[in-house]
């Protein structure tokens, strides 16, 4: 691990003492005057207690357009309340926003009313429109007399605006009993736009332990009311906290959000089609609650659109995946060739390769979950690979890039996750041919936390380079991708940490690399130690 950098505050980012600072001294200023009246609810604590705070899980933005963003909170003044209630009542509870210009909410800019209903866990998902695009704003929420903490959100650059830099971080795979989430800490502080994350939100419990943490139950979630627990278990962390209410984020689902290794209609062999169906239905639900999403994200029984397209000014389309709801299921190896096998559906398929061929910005972004490139694994002529990877589904990963050469799209960057490590990989014509074509770049993210501390294994590292010499950089620390992206290149730092078993960890950029406009593949510019 490099020697511990420091971390620039960057100017228009307020510290989390301040975020905390201004919800409480802004109590007074947003009293019933500026939002007007506001039904009381039960606040107090059984046998007339002390007042509960309905805010336990932060507040959250996503999904930035030109004119506004999704701002989200739940109410949950018990939160890991076994029934999946949270602690509130069994009624609608009128929730208030605010969003202003800046973090006294001197300038006041929009403010609305949305319904907390119990049937949505008392989730709120406000869709503000009619603000400034590519503008910083700070927001708020208030139940009752209880306030929020305060956000800070940004909307997006207008369509085909001239846009010289976005930064944004790549994030997944964030297991709670597994060690503590130091990254997000760095993170807040970084000078960034959106996040961006990939998948893994939560973990179903399948055995991954309670490293870090101390005592944690792990058993399997398969119902709305576990779904609920341990979504509040993992929203309830400070540093996951202070990292939402600092950024808009962008979201999507890998399996863990449901069931390890799911597949369209199929998680279990043995568990009926229908059992099934409900436990994801259940998932979704959750997910939803949970997540600054759009209405246009909102589940239906089991099925829930989660792939859409975000664009920022004239320097990035975002293409944000499901690589899980429609695909065919997992098969031996002698099987990947079937061309009938699909991971993305024939529907999202022909939506997304029609936006890659028309027009675009300069840079075209696959955010999604799994890896993308070839990874074999078997030294030698013969070859091995996980069959929960693009490689189980070779021929609609090959159609997919040979799509992305013929019709010329701009610079194609494939993010993913998943994995539990770092990867630069150079996407080729021709995988088995190291001299073959560069048709675009995949960038890998760590995990959060999941699988606990990194352990280095520079030996097997160096084999499956050796065995795939696409593959530029392999790390096993924990961590996230901060990018920077100007019209002319694009800079991936691998930030990561020492440790993540006890809080604390220093962060450090581990590596970093540069894609240039019109050159597809990755440069190392900081070569990574040793």
């Amino acid at each position: 691990m490099p020697e511990h950098t420091a971390k620039p505050r960057p100017h228009w980012s307020p510290t989390r003492r301040q975020l905390l600072r201004v919800g409480a001294v802004g109590a007074a200023a947003l009293g019933v005057s500026s939002l007007g009246e506001s039904a009381a609810w039960a606040q107090a604590g059984p046998a007339g207690g002390p007042v509960r705070e309905p805010f336990t899980l932060g507040v959250a933005s996503g999904d930035p357009m030109p004119d506004g963003v999704v701002l989200w909170t739940r109410l949950a003044p018990e939160p890991l309340a076994e029934d999946g209630l949270g602690g509130m009542p069994d009624r609608p509870v009128p929730v208030q926003w605010e969003v202003s210009k800046d973090e006294s909410f001197r300038q006041v800019v929009a403010r609305g009313t949305e319904l907390a209903r119990p049937e949505e866990a008392h989730s709120v998902h406000a869709e503000v429109a009619g603000l400034q695009p590519g503008a910083a704003y700070f927001y708020r929420f208030r139940a009752g007399s209880e306030l929020s903490p305060v956000g800070r959100t940004k909307t997006a650059p207008g369509p085909g605006a001239r846009l010289d830099r976005f930064a944004f971080a790549l994030a997944s795979c964030q297991n709670y009993p597994a060690g503590f989430y130091t990254a997000y800490a760095h993170m807040a502080e970084e000078n960034l736009d959106l996040v961006a994350f990939v998948g893994d939100y939560i973990y179903n419990g399948d055995g991954q332990g309670t490293i870090g943490r101390g005592w944690l139950p792990v058993r399997e979630v398969k119902t709305l009311s576990d779904y609920r627990v341990r979504l509040g278990q993992v929203k309830s962390d400070p540093d996951l906290k202070a990292a939402h209410s600092a950024f808009p984020w962008v979201v999507t689902f890998d399996d863990h959000e449901v069931a390890n290794n799911w597949a369209g209609d199929d998680a279990d062999p043995d568990v009926p089609v229908s059992e099934f169906l409900a436990r994801r239905a259940a998932a979704f639900q959750a997910y939803y609650e949970h997540m600054p999403l759009r209405r246009a994200q909102r589940p239906v029984g089991p099925d829930v659109q989660i792939y859409r397209r975000l664009t920022f000014g004239d320097l990035i389309d975002l293409y944000v995946l499901d690589t899980r709801s429609y695909r065919s299921d997992q098969v031996p190896q002698a099987q990947r060739y079937d061309p009938s096998r699909t991971i993305l559906g024939d529907v999202q398929e022909s939506w997304l390769s029609q936006a890659l061929a028309g027009p675009t910005a300069r840079w075209n972004v696959l955010a999604q979950q799994v890896f993308f490139s070839q990874r074999d694994f078997t030294a030698g002529p013969d070859q091995g690979f996980n069959d929960d990877s693009w490689d189980d589904y070779a021929v609609a990963r090959d159609r997919l890039r040979d799509h992305l050469a013929t019709v010329g799209t701009s610079n194609p960057i494939v993010l993913s996750g998943d994995v539990h490590m770092n990867y630069v990989c150079d996407i080729k014509a021709d995988f088995n041919d190291p001299n073959s074509r560069t048709v675009a770049t995949e960038l890998v993210g760590t995990s959060i936390s999941s699988e606990g501390d990194g352990k280095a294994n520079p030996v097997g590292d160096a084999k499956q380079m050796a065995e795939n010499p696409h593959i530029k950089f392999i790390n096993r620390d924990r961590g996230y991708v901060r990018t920077v992206v100007t019209p002319t290149e694009w800079t991936a730092d691998f930030r990561t940490v020492d440790y993540v078993s006890r809080p604390g960890a220093p962060v450090g950029t581990r590596a970093s690399f540069v894609i240039e406009d019109g050159r597809p593949g990755a440069r190392s510019v900081q070569p990574p130690p040793g």
